[in-house]
């Protein structure tokens, strides 16, 4: 046990580090610096779904029905990874229209009718409420089991008998709306973002996370010796084997119940999207609808981890202690706490603080929000003074009524606590709200992509389903909670059995769960669908239909505006001015003017679009239905049908092909210009390359004819010259000669290559002799230099379609270019040959000194030469590149190896057959690049 001021202080302290990052995040969202526009911080939001009743209940229903805990947990899992796409229509929708609660989505779909959004609201209170009161009971067990003795810990001490003013529930609840008035309804947006409160949600999140995962790994591995011993020990004991089972929860307790189990996976499929707090943070409070893809798969594995010890801990509690004397929701507080284990214990109940903070914080603003703008609001407007043409600036009014309203909820949720205490309603009250929201989902999902569905069909379907649901499920959880006649169960109303609120017309079998679900939705889905197609839609039901519907069909541009009168900037300013404060309604008239192109609010066109925009902006402060009606009470509004909405829909569709047309046209001048723009870069490039090829073949020939013209004027001008040195200046004028006419030959032979008209003679070459004669042929050369030429060549090679005689120029080159560079006297070359099934590989290594890595880029390039003048004098820098053209003309590649530590080694790769186009003449044009440049680094000397 511990002390009840330590408890007292443990959980203010939370609280306040809770303050503390709300009023961090806050701050950093009016400097502009926003710290939930993260992907994580917006997944750890959405598990507000995992309230206090899912960290005690969880494991007290573990207890009772084993595994049958986990349909809760696998239909959020299934409605993140299956339908999230649904939620980004929803996230699209919400952001486009400015919707800041279910009610307001469902009320704006169907023609923003106010009558829809109330109805919505009421339907939320009762639902909701009760399961507000669930987490204050939460709070007040966990407190009760810290601070007083495990003598009969069967649940919080008894609230019907001690005064009011002595209950912490009642303190709790205080507390709370005080934390949600702070950080709730501080000031009114259109956007009704709360960033404090959602970087508090996230930060809560985790701690309930930490509190849950540390119990259990207490109870698996502290208190006994792993999950092999826990569930041998839980499998030994007949009283607790069963619930290893899924049999265990059937409702004839025999077989597994197919239809609980989906009935329990449908039902929290819903409730994870439909119920107020999830669409508070999923849909309202996202900043980027592409989080949804971290949260599609993160969230499930949240929720995996929260739910990784519920049977662990649900087990080992009943092997602790005796059965019947301690409550299984207790379990995590109480299994700590008997071992001795008090801070972890303490840690347990801010966990679930944590649960219970975080899903009364978010469900009170929610709701809150519904109540005042679709209940109050609504009511308020139809008084003189809070007409729109009244002076007076109504934002401190809001915000008073926001406040009100949460704390009102609160209070409710105490009183039902208070009245209920250890009540069967109070107990079973989680899975009752989940089926209240659940009414939601026909006409959210048929409003989101159905065109049919009508507000009088969306009415009926909701109190026809809200009908069933209070008949079937709520009122028998007030008959078995001792409020009620048990006849009404046993023989129904009046004695009539097809009425049994369990058994409704004969159906029988199903538990009373799966029984209230079905027939409150089967009622639902029929009314909504019937009753819309008997009755056509009116036009602005039309109108908005048509703005989910296609949501993500229509940009801004393109997006229909249906309404049609005469308005004023003068009297939509003021308007908005009374709602949102003047310095906001000027800053949002500003931006909408830079956006129209407009330098003063005063010249902006009061025509439709302003209106809609007027109409967007009070919406996301005041509700769709609420706006509506303000709007149209300072503009002259006409009156539209069904033909001019679709009129208005025709020149829109028009507006967006024709901006479709213009985007497609503008899209294929962009690719028409990159492609000029490529070519134009290309015809520079030839040019500058043309340009260096002039230069350098101008150079090469300078300096033979330099040579020759110097020396033949030495020997004309000194007849008596003396006949050694004539000798010897006829030798280096030949020399240079043979070299002009090198040079000269392989000008013309690349020329021709390069503008296809080279002559090629294709036949079946033996590679083999082909390499035997080219070396041969350059033997002597090595001869020179002492040293050794290696050909390793396997037998059996097939013919190589190709040129002999271009392919043997090339292997002389290489060979040669080889002999120049090898060590005197220790030279060696190795000339290996390596096939596969599409081609052979050739390579020409030897022991020089290697390519210098500043030449290695440029050694395919025309006129780069390695090495000393001695050697540059020897080539003409033209070898490689005609080289490298004929083995590519051939359908091969050719390349330096990168990976040799001394040497160089040049590689040829040919395919067996040559390409079809290999047999007639090509245009390449003069560079030195090629479609193989980007698959092998071509470095040479």
């Amino acid at each position: 046990m511990l002390s009840a001021p330590l408890v007292i202080v443990a959980a203010f302290a939370y609280l306040l580090l809770l303050f503390a990052v709300a009023y961090h995040g806050d701050r950093r969202a009016a400097e502009g610096r926003s710290i939930i526009g993260n992907a994580w911080i917006y997944t750890l939001s959405l598990a507000v779904y995992c309230t206090a009743w899912t960290y005690f209940g969880s494991v007290g229903r573990a207890a009772g029905s084993g595994v049958w805990f986990l349909p809760i947990y696998l239909g959020p899992t299934l409605a993140m990874v299956l339908a999230w796409m649904v939620v980004r229509k929803m996230i699209r929708i919400a952001k486009t229209y400015r919707i800041t609660s279910i009610a307001d989505f469902i009320a704006s779909r169907y023609g923003k009718s106010p009558t829809l959004a109330g109805m919505v609201t009421l339907i939320t209170v009762v639902g909701i409420v009760p399961y507000i009161a669930l987490q204050l009971k939460a709070i007040s067990v966990g407190y009760g089991l810290l601070t007083q003795p495990l003598v009969s810990p069967l649940g919080p001490p008894s609230v019907a008998g001690q005064p009011w003013w002595r209950d912490t529930a009642l303190y709790v609840a205080l507390v709370l709306a005080g934390f949600t008035i702070v950080f709730g309804a501080r000031h009114l947006d259109s956007t009704e973002r709360h960033e404090g409160m959602v970087a508090a949600i996230a930060f809560e999140s985790v701690v309930k996370l930490l509190a849950f995962l540390a119990v259990g790994a207490f109870v698996t591995w502290g208190l006994y010796d792993g999950l092999g011993d826990l569930f041998g020990r839980a499998l030994a004991d007949p009283e607790l084997a069963p619930l290893l089972s899924p049999s265990q929860g059937a409702a004839q307790g025999t077989g597994f119940a197919y239809g609980s189990w989906f009935a329990l996976t449908l039902l929290s499929m819903l409730s994870v999207i439909f119920l107020p707090r999830q669409f508070q943070v999923m849909v309202v409070e996202n900043v980027d609808e592409n989080h949804l893809k971290r949260a599609a798969w993160a969230f499930p594995a949240y929720m995996l981890l929260i739910n990784l010890f519920v049977l662990p801990i649900a087990l080992g509690g009943l092997m602790l202690f005796e059965r019947g004397s301690m409550n299984p929701e207790g379990f995590l507080i109480s299994l700590p706490l008997t071992q001795g284990q008090q801070a972890l214990a303490l840690l347990a109940f801010i966990g679930g603080l944590s649960a219970a903070t975080g899903m009364v914080i978010v469900e009170a603003i929610a709701v809150s929000t519904m109540v005042c703008n679709d209940l109050i609001m609504p009511w308020l407007l139809r008084l003189r003074r809070f007409r729109a043409r009244s002076g007076g600036d109504l934002t401190g009014v809001l915000l008073g009524i926001r406040r009100s309203a949460i704390v009102a909820i609160l209070l409710l949720g105490y009183l039902y606590f208070h009245l209920a205490g250890e009540a069967y309603a109070l107990v079973s009250i989680g899975l009752i709200s989940f089926a209240a929201v659940a009414q939601f989902a026909p006409a959210m999902l048929g409003g989101m992509y159905w065109k049919g569905g009508t507000r009088e069909g969306a009415m009926a379907g909701l109190a026809l389903g809200f009908s069933l649901w209070v008949y079937t499920l709520l009122l028998p959880s007030f008959v078995k909670s001792g409020w009620l006649d048990t006849s009404l169960l046993e023989r129904g109303p009046f004695g009539w059995e097809l009425l049994k609120p369990e058994a409704l017309l004969g159906v029988s079998g199903l538990d009373y769960l799966t029984h209230s679900l079905f027939w409150s939705l089967l009622a639902n889905v029929g009314a909504y669908v019937a009753v819309s197609l008997w009755r056509r839609p009116s036009a602005h039901e039309t109108s908005q239909a048509l703005l989910f519907v296609e949501v993500f069909d229509r940009t801004q541009a393109t997006r229909p505006v249906f309404w049609r009168g005469r308005a004023q900037v003068a009297d939509l300013l003021p308007l908005v001015a009374r709602f949102l404060g003047p310095a906001h309604a000027r800053r949002l008239f500003e931006d909408y003017a830079r956006q129209m192109g407009v330098t003063r609010i005063e010249d902006l066109p009061a025509d439709a679009r302003l209106v809609q925009y007027v109409e967007t902006q009070l919406a996301g402060a005041i509700g769709s239905a609420s706006a509506r009606v303000m709007v149209a009470s300072v503009v002259e509004e006409e009156t539209l049908d069904l033909d001019d909405v679709m009129r208005m829909l025709e020149e829109t569709s028009q507006l967006r092909a024709h901006s479709r047309e213009l985007e497609d046209k503008s899209r294929s001048l962009e690719r028409a210009t990159a492609e000029l723009r490529e070519a134009n870069e290309q015809l520079k490039s030839l040019d500058r390359l043309k340009d260096d090829f002039m230069s350098s073949v101008t150079h090469e020939l300078r300096t033979p004819l330099t040579s020759i013209r110097a020396l033949s004027e030495l020997m004309l001008d000194d007849a008596d010259m003396d006949r050694a040195q004539r000798q010897q200046f006829l030798g280096i004028i030949v020399t240079e000669t043979e070299r002009l006419t090198r040079l000269v030959n392989q000008v013309l032979d690349m020329a021709k290559i390069e503008s296809g008209h080279a002559e090629w003679h294709p036949s079946d070459v033996d590679l083999s002799a082909l390499l035997e004669q080219a070396v041969q042929t350059t033997r002597e050369l090595f001869h020179e230099r002492g040293a050794q030429v290696h050909l390793d060549v396997p037998a059996g090679l097939p013919p190589l379609r190709t040129d002999r005689d271009r392919l043997t120029q090339v292997m002389l080159n290489l060979l040669t270019n080889a002999a120049k560079f090898v060590p005197q006297g220790q030279g060696r070359v190795d000339v290996r040959v390596r096939p596969d099934a599409r081609g052979v590989e050739v390579e020409v290594q030897d022991n020089g000194p290697g390519v210098p890595e500043d030449l290695r880029a440029t050694v395919f390039e025309k006129f780069r030469q390695g090495g000393d003048e001695s050697i540059r004098r020897q080539g003409t820098g033209l070898g490689l590149p005609i080289s490298r053209q004929i083995v590519e003309h051939f359908g091969g590649r050719m390349w330096l190896r990168e990976d040799l530590d001394a040497g160089a080694c040049f590689c040829l790769w040919l395919p067996w057959t040559p390409p079809a186009e290999a047999l007639a003449p090509i245009s390449q044009e003069p560079s030195t690049g090629d479609k193989h440049a980007s698959e092998d680094p071509h470095r040479g000397r």
